[in-house]
Order: structure tokens, then sequence, then C-alpha cells
């Protein structure tokens, strides 16, 4: 509901209660109303570039613009003070899909010179790209507070223009131009390739930087019609990132990967994402396409191809009570301290058939890793695929187990798993699951209420979903009588109630979930005193469990258009006819507090700003330090300390054929030299058995002539400081030295003979000519009938 039709609602509920009618039991924030960015805007008469965008000045309407508008990938903001509660909750969930899909963090302003301030202006509008400016204003306003509008804008800070001003757009999308507003064409402007960049990425109908089919129209019909007509009611979602959204924002930014996911496996490849069987265990998980005693598909391809996809399968009929199979995850290497771990389980076993969840944690005092219990999982349905989260707190290196247990009685199959996905996240506190789905879709019977659930701070809720409309589904939050109201504060005061409509992508990064979120305003009244958030006992309505137990259930405050009929057939939504709806009840009232302002550049300095990366590389700090991100594509890549260097593929095979070529050449040689000293070898053994036989050939050591020969890079000894060559006469065992510092002396060497050379009347010290000079450490010198120690 907007601003002025919220207070309508309130006094008219004061109304009925002042007369003795019931009040109305849901109050939409929406007015009944799906409002786009740009009809929030044009309602306030704002008159924004495009719809949403502040221009400084004259710039250029790039789609991506240029290096120098580009933030650090962690980015400093500000909450302002001026910003509802709810809104700040949704803007920190908004930062956590930024982080789970993308490399760009952000972080609470520390007095960095370029900073976001994210604050409650007039409607939902941002600049374009880092404008380095020291403070710059992104505008949440009134019933902006949606995440993907959150997401849009914050795309628009990040250097994005919408997609259809793409110079290609045309190619897509007609334009009709006569339902335009009066001045408002240039909204719908395009610009040429010397203007824009989409980095070589396709038209996106599925963006959320899309205009919907409705903008800036002058009656009901649309502005923007699509050329391939399934996409008209596509264009303009506002649930979550597209993929092409999220290609493109990595490849400005070059993300290389996403800060908070961790694994996301469907087994589709025959490697099941690098798992291993334990050894510990008596039973083995196997992958399979179907069992015969369930489930016939996989739960990735489930309603697409019946029988393709893969899963694992713990057969529980084959082994004994009590067998167990341990299928481990990948070494993964958790950041954050906190994990989710999300996962579908089929039962085609016995009830009594259990999966536990383990955590085997690595650490310098266990190198085989500490197996840990975390949760067992009983009682698990039989013949559906189940979704299952688990909450992990693993600060070492890990892997993940799951272990399958054969309980007691028949079995006819086993236990499944697929779609496994874990990320540094937390995991939604409560899951509710609605069986059999379509059948609600505009039916007179579509008013369906979940279950009670709890929220962490004991409060009791329940959620009502309006299936009944023709067009639209409705979504409410009710705080209703719980076993804990007597200890709770009341009016219950900023509790945050999310509720994702889960898309059961098998990948995480790729889910578009549409949610929305709901904060207990403890001041928010009806006219008359009465205290929308106060017990549910005291301002609630009687109302009836499904097995008659009797409660009171609070006013509900929610939207009558939180997802078309259309958009909630699109994508998956549904499977297997299945719907889940992820909900998460948490205490925001912390962020009440006023985040400390300080002067830009008081404590710290942009490191980056005389820091130049070569071809579009990009300055990053980490640890303190600047390091130039260089760009790559799929056979290319920069390096170098400024990317300066250029590699890719061909280049990579060159020098590798070089290389192969090269190390062929230097084993051919040492082949040659290793047969021409065997030869040599062999040679100085013959001569050395006729000198033993005739000694008297040598002559008396004093008249012998010792020849020196020079022999540079040849691997049979050498001469340094501290290690003296030492050489053996060819005619007996006898040894003499010559020590580094003697060949110093510009070809001379001194030569201490042992005592059986002395023995044999060589003088104590004898100077002998070098044959030629031999550089102290580049070479060796040998004496013709010497060989180094140790050789025969």
């Amino acid at each position: 509901m907007n601003s002025c039709s919220l207070p309508w609602f309130l006094s008219f509920a004061a109304f009925l209660v002042v007369s003795g009618l019931p009040t109305p039991e849901n109050f939409d924030v929406d007015g009944g109303i799906n409002q786009d960015i740009f009809d929030i805007n044009e309602d306030l008469g704002l008159d924004l570039f495009e719809g949403d965008i502040r221009l400084d000045g004259a710039e250029q309407r790039n789609s991506i613009i240029g290096e120098e508008y580009r933030w650090p990938h962690t980015i400093p903001y500000v909450l302002d003070d001026s910003l509802e509660m709810n809104a700040k909750g949704v803007i920190l969930n908004a930062f956590e899909r930024y982080r789970l899909k993308t490399c760009i963090d952000f972080k609470p302003w520390a007095g960095e010179a370029n900073y976001i301030s994210v604050f409650k202006g007039s409607g939902c509008w941002s600049s374009v790209g880092n404008r380095h400016v020291g403070k710059q204003d992104l505008s949440i306003g009134t019933n902006c507070d949606r995440i993907a509008t959150v997401q849009h804008e914050f795309l628009h800070a990040l250097g994005f223009w919408h997609e259809q001003s793409r110079s290609d757009r045309d190619d897509y999308v007609n334009i009709i131009w006569e339902r335009i507003q009066s001045g408002r064409e240039h909204n719908f402007n395009t610009y040429n390739d010397q203007q824009s960049d989409s980095l070589n990425v396709p038209y996106d109908y599925t963006s959320v930087m899309h205009y919907s089919k409705t903008a800036f129209q002058n009656g009901t019909e649309p502005t923007i019609v699509t050329r391939i007509p399934d996409f008209m009611d596509v264009i303009g979602q506002r649930m979550d990132f597209s993929d092409y959204d999220l290609l493109k924002l990595n490849r400005l930014y070059n993300c290389s990967s996403s800060l908070s996911f961790m694994d996301s496996c469907n087994f589709e490849l025959e490697n099941v994402c690098g798992m291993i069987q334990s050894s510990g265990d008596s039973a083995d998980w196997q992958r399979v396409s179907q069992v015969p005693g369930g489930p016939e598909n996989d739960h990735s391809n489930m309603g697409q191809c019946k029988g393709s996809g893969f899963f694992m399968h713990f057969d529980s009929s084959s082994v004994n009570v009590g067998a167990t199979a341990l299928l481990e995850s990948r070494i993964l290497y958790p950041k954050r301290g906190f994990q989710c771990l999300q996962f579908y389980l089929y039962n085609s076993g016995n009830d009594n058939d259990q999966l536990n969840i383990y955590i085997r944690e690595y650490s310098a005092g266990s190198v085989n890793g500490t197996l840990t219990l975390v949760e067992e999982i009983k009682e698990i349905p039989i013949g559906s695929w189940q979704l299952y989260h688990v909450t992990l707190t693993v600060t070492n290196t890990f892997r993940v187990v799951f272990g399958g247990i054969r309980g007691s009685g028949a079995s006819s199959g086993g236990l499944s798993i697929d779609d496994i996905n874990l990320s540094e996240t937390r995991c939604p506190h409560h899951i509710w699951h609605i069986k059999n789905f379509t059948q609600f879709i505009g039916s007179p019977n579509g008013k369906l209420y979940s279950p009670p659930f709890y929220s962490s701070k004991g409060y009791a809720f329940q959620i009502y979903l309006n299936l009944n409309h023709s067009t639209d589904v409705g979504i409410y939050f009710h705080l209703i009588s719980g076993a804990n109201d007597d200890q709770l504060q009341w009016p219950c005061p900023w509790q945050q109630a999310t509720m994702t409509l889960l898309d059961q992508n098998p990948d995480i990064r790729q889910s578009m979930s549409n949610q929305r979120s709901i904060t207990t305003d403890p001041f928010m009244t009806i006219d008359n005193g009465i205290y929308v958030w106060d017990r549910p006992s005291k301002v609630g309505r009687v109302a009836f469990f499904t097995n008659g137990t009797q409660f009171r259930r609070g006013i509900g405050l929610g939207t009558s258009v939180f997802i078309t009929h259309e958009r909630l057939q699109s994508r998956d939504f549904i499977k297997g006819n299945d719907v889940y709806i992820l909900l998460t009840v948490e205490d925001i009232s912390h962020l009440n507090s006023t985040q400390t302002e300080l002067t830009p550049g008081s404590t710290t300095k942009d490191l980056c700003a005389n820091i130049i990366c070569e071809n579009d590389g990009i300055c990053t700090v980490h640890n303190d330090k600047t390091e130039c991100r260089c760009p790559s594509g799929e056979d290319w890549w920069y390096m170098g300390e400024r990317c300066e260097k250029r590699g890719s593929t061909r280049d990579t095979v060159v020098i590798a054929a070089s290389s192969t070529a090269a190390v062929f050449a230097l084993m051919l040689m040492v082949t040659l030299v290793s047969v021409y000293c065997t030869k040599k070898k062999y040679h100085k053994k013959t001569s050395s058995k006729t000198a033993d036989e005739n000694p008297g050939n040598l002559g008396s050591p004093e008249k012998q002539t010792l020849r020196w020969i020079f022999a540079c890079g040849r691997l049979i000894g050498a001469c340094s400081r501290n290690n003296p060559c030492r050489v053996r006469l060819n005619s007996d065992a006898s040894a003499a030295e010559a020590s580094a510092s003697d060949l110093r002396h510009g070809g001379w060497a001194l030569v201490l003979p042992t005592s059986a050379v002395i023995g044999r009347g060589l003088p104590p010290k004898k100077v002998v000519k070098l044959g030629r000079q031999c550089p102290l450490g580049r070479g060796h010198c040998l004496h013709e009938n010497l060989r180094p120690e140790g050789q025969d």
C-alpha cells in the first residue's frame, strides 16, 4: 500500500472498530496496484532521466560507463536515519544477493573518500557509476523497499543503464511511440556502439534493468511490445538478477567467482562434483537416473524430460538394518564462519530410514579430519522430493558428509539426494511446502493459511496466501497467539518477516526467487489508538487450526500483488506441482542505531588513486596493498603487475611445443655425452691396468710433466671457496687437493699431495703451470690423469 492509501485503510479499520463491525483482516501495503519503479516516480512528479537516473551534469549515456567510474569491489555505504526500518533490512538482504552471485561486497563507511549514502528521498533513483563526489546519494523512498528495486538502483550505481537503451534494442522490441506520455519520449532513446557497451552479451528480456511493458504509458495499452510474444509478460521483472545481468556485472568487474557461494551439484556429470565414497561405511551411494521404487525422475529436470537427469541413491533394500553409506563432498574452504546447506531428499524405502548430515573438519591436530554429527533427518515422507536446509558453523577446512542409514522394517527402495547447494549465507528459519499447488490457482478454495511457526524471539506467526484472484497472488504476514506470549514484548517491535517464493533452479546462483518483507512497527496504530502489532489475543480474531484447536490471528500486513499468475507458472516456482515458501522472521531493532558519520578521507585513503592498470585492468586493495585485477576471455588473458602482458591459448601451445623440442634436444645431448664418457672411462680403465702392470711408465713424480685441462660446464666436480677439488691419480688411490684460493693467481695452482704421493718422492708443495686459466666458480680444473674423487 502506498503512503496515501495506508492511512485511509487504518482510518477505515478504526471506523469499523468504533462501530462494532469486524476490522479488515489484511492490510495491503501496495493498495492493490503493482507499481513499477517508474510508476512510483511518475506519481511523485519526478522528471528523472530514463525514469530513475540522476544525471550529474553532461555525461555520456552509455550502457556501461568508463573504467574511471567503477567502484572498488568492496563498496562503502551509509544507511541514513531517514530510511524506513523495513527498507534497511531489505537493503541488507539485497547486499547478500550481490555477495552470493558476484564478487561485489559492501561495508559500512569508515571514512573512505567515496561512498554511497542510501536515504529515503522522493522515489527510487540513483546516479550511474562512481561519480567521485564523496557522498553519493541513492534514494530508496516510500514503496521502494522491494529487494529487486534495491538491486536495480545499485546496478545503476555500479555503472549500468537500462537494457532497452541498447543500440540493438529495435531488433527485439517495438516501441509504440503514440502510447507514450507526451514529453517522455526521450526515455526510450537508444545509443550507438560508440556510446554503449553491452559487453558482448545478448539482449536480455529477463533483465532486472529492463522497462516493463507499461512504462510511461498514456493509457492502458503497452508502450513496449516484444517481437517474441512469449516475452510480453517477462520484461520488467522485479524479482532478482537475470543470468545475463550477472554475466555483464561479473565481466565489468572481472569477477571470477562470487563471495559467499561455495558449491552446487545436480549430479549431471559423471564425476559427481568431486564427491567421494567414504571408506568407513558398509554401503555406497550410486549415481542413477531412476529407481524402480522411486523416484522416477531426478529433481533437476522434473517436469521437463522424463527419465533424464541423475541423482545419488542409497539402496536400503539391499543391505541389512543399521548399514550406512557415507557420501563426502570435495574439500571446502570457509571464509565467513556460517553456512547454509540446501538439498532435496526422496525416500522410497522405509519410514525408519534416516539421513544424517556430518561435517568432517580438518585441523593441524586432525589431518584425517574429525567427523561431527550436525543433524539427524528422520520421519522422511515417502514418495516425493522434499526440500531441506541445514545450518552449519564451520571455520576450518571441511567436507559435508551425507550419511544414509538403513532403518528397521521392509524397504523397496532407499534414500535419494539431488540439487545440493552450499553457501555462506543464513538459512531460512522455516519452509512452507504446498503440495498439489496448481489446483488452488484461481479457485474459490485458493485461500491458504500456513501451519503455525515461531520466530527466533518466540513470536508465533502464520502466512496467508491468496490464490483465488484472477490475475495476481497475494501474501500476508500475521502474528498469532502462541505459547510464549506472556513473556514477550507487546506491541511486537521491529521483527522483519521475509517471505520468499522459491525458484527451484538446481543452482542457487541462477535462481530468481520472488521475495517480500514486512516489518512490525510497534508504533503503527489504528486511529483510535489500537496498535496493529499488539498481542493477538487482544487485537486478533478467533480462528481454528485444521485439527480444531482455537487461537487468535492478528491483523495481517502484506500485498495483493505479490506475483502474477503468468510469472508464477514461469521458471521453476512450481516443480512437480510443489511450491516452497521460505520464511524468516528476525529482529532488526539494531538497525535503529545511527551509523557514525566521519569526515571523508579521515581514516582511509584511496590507495588506487595513483595506480594505473593497463588493458582495462582494475585496481583493487587486498590486505592494504594494491593489485591489478586483469581482464580475461575464453582463450586470452592479461597478466603482470599492471596487466601489461598478454597471454593466449595459442601462445601457450607454441611455448609448450618449443619447450618439448628443447627438452628433447637436451636429452639427446645428455645421451651423447654419457656415451662419450662411458667410452672414455673404459679406455682409461684399460690404460690404468697397463700402467699397474708396468709402473715405471709414469716416471718419477719430480720429472713428470703435469698438464691441466680446463673443462667448463661439465658435471664432473667443482671447485669452490669451501669445497676444494678432490682428485685421484689413475695409477693408485692417492689424492691431491687444489683449494679455490689457489686458483686465483693467473693460472698457477698449489697442489698438496697426500702422504702416499709424498712417499713417492713428490715435494710437499709443488707449483705447476695450468694449461689455461681456470676462472674461480666458472669451471673445473682437471689433470689429464686425474679424475674427481668418487669416480673409478
